[in-house]
């Protein structure tokens, strides 16, 4: 899940074959590119695809199923186990071959107890989650004085000591961005706040959500960690109402000389040092032994369904897939189909797969993550290598008629392709329009009535397109 970015974007090394990709332009503007010739019955079948992705395909069903009856996915956890059963059971359903759980340990995290308050001098409840992988508060919880920042920088920039007795909270605002680009910078205060709050030796941390709503008491959870050698301070988010909340009410003490504002924080949590989780693999087979690869994450946070975050990408990339291997010829390349578990938790899945898999990368020709919602796309970005500009504005010629424009050749290609395309593997990503995903992101409010049928189906005309491109096209898009 893009949940991630932030660590992918400073975590992940780039091989030799990943710096050798170059920016090209995706459009046909320069005269010295010219577009891949695809024959009249590959052209037949790219709007054959489409049409039928843009009709009834099955993928608000398939979400449906999975959000009613399994709903929350929590990364190892009972439901998360139930989740790949389901994804098998409906696979194999769907015609793939060679369906399978390929299975891995994590550490395992849970919420039981969350709570917070004003205690003075304006004592009301607040909303409040605790973020994962936190830390436990003391049985009877902690109250102490609630000391704001308006920035992660501010408190970086914070003196050492002064805070020992209590509670920081980061009050910084994310930006709403079409392509969720504000997530970035915002999400770094999840252990930013953690990390210098235990340097300072404060007694917990707790921060605005990293979320664009404003309207709902809706508090967005996510994954934090700390760093080794500084000390464990228990971490929650509020909800942005909240947070709002309580600027007004430091506000209002400091102007009427009410006395220091002071919170109560709760946070319980249950915790293994090593649970099972896994991914389901699911493939039509090809001609060749080569490999595209899509997929969603299967595992979701606790507090909805799951349904946009990234139950939408399961069934747009399952439902897309199987258009392609319903069409009367045979995939050239092999199309497999991986729902990755335990991704919000850290990309476990990915690393996992991405290990799992290391003698054949060298055969996987092409990658992409459905995992930024259920809007719709508006924008392919590509990342293949100099010789294959052709081949990306072909791609992007086709989607055209579904309202897709060209991007860049920089694409990421989702957070669990990322060990893929570190290791040279080319991607595409396929951009949906997150401009209220933020909203939704990992909160109550991420559930099936949020998705639009329409809005999905036009993500499974687009994938269903692109698989069999990627598919049918001659060469390697390293070169």
């Amino acid at each position: 899940m893009k949940k991630s970015l932030l660590a992918l974007l400073s975590g992940a090394a780039l091989s030799v074959a990943t710096v050798a990709f170059i920016s090209i332009p995706i459009t046909a503007q320069e005269a010295s590119v010219e577009a891949y010739a695809l024959t009249k019955r590959q052209k037949e079948n790219v709007n054959l695809l489409i049409d039928r992705g843009l009709a009834g395909n099955g993928a608000y069903e398939l979400l449906e199923s999975l959000t009613t009856e399994i709903g929350p996915r929590l990364a190892g956890s009972d439901a998360e186990a139930r989740a790949r059963q389901w994804g098998v059971e409906k696979l194999k359903f769907l015609g793939f071959k060679n369906v399978r759980i390929e299975t891995f340990e994590i550490p395992y995290w849970a919420r039981v107890v969350e709570e917070a308050s004003i205690v003075a001098p304006f004592a009301q409840k607040l909303e409040v989650t605790a973020l994962g992988n936190s830390v436990a508060t003391p049985t009877e919880g902690i109250t102490a004085e609630i000391v704001r920042f308006e920035t992660l920088s501010d408190l970086i920039e914070a003196p050492m000591t002064g805070f020992e007795d209590k509670i920081i909270f980061v009050d910084e605002i994310m930006t709403r961005t079409q392509d969720g680009s504000g997530y970035g910078w915002a999400v770094a205060k999840r252990s930013g706040a953690a990390r210098e709050a235990g340097r300072r030796n404060a007694l917990a941390a707790v921060i605005r959500s990293v979320g664009t709503d404003r309207d709902r008491r809706s508090p967005h959870t996510g994954n934090m960690g700390y760093t080794d050698g500084i000390k464990k301070v228990p971490t929650a988010a509020l909800s942005n109402p909240d947070a709002d909340q309580l600027t007004r009410a430091l506000a209002y003490a400091k102007k009427n000389k009410s006395g220091p504002v002071t919170m109560r924080l709760r946070v319980e949590v249950t915790t293994k040092e090593k649970t099972l989780s896994g991914n389901v693999v699911g493939e039509i087979p090809g001609k060749t032994d080569e490999i595209v690869v899509v997929g969603g994450h299967l595992d979701s946070w606790d507090l909805g369904t799951g349904a946009i975050d990234d139950g939408a990408g399961v069934a747009i990339t399952t439902t897309a897939a199987k258009l392609v291997g319903d069409l009367k010829e045979k995939p050239t390349r092999t199309i497999r189909v991986v729902l990755w578990g335990s991704e919000e938790v850290g990309l476990f899945g990915a690393r996992a797969y991405a290990q799992a898999h290391k003698d054949e990368l060298s055969k996987h020709v092409f990658a992409a993550e459905s995992d930024f919602g259920a809007g719709k796309i508006w924008q392919l970005q590509t990342r293949f290598g100099p010789k294959s500009a052709g081949k990306a504005i072909t791609m992007a010629r086709y989607l055209r008629r579904i309202g897709v424009g060209p991007g860049g050749n920089e694409a990421r290609g989702g957070p669990d392709v990322s060990p893929l395309r570190a290791a040279g593997v080319p991607v595409v990503t396929a951009q949906q329009n997150g401009w209220d995903y933020f909203d939704l992101h990992h909160t109550p409010e991420d559930t099936l009535d949020k998705v639009s049928p329409e809005d999905l189906s036009q993500n499974v005309a687009a994938y269903a397109a692109l698989i069999y491109m990627a598919s049918e096209m001659e060469g390697d898009f390293r070169d």
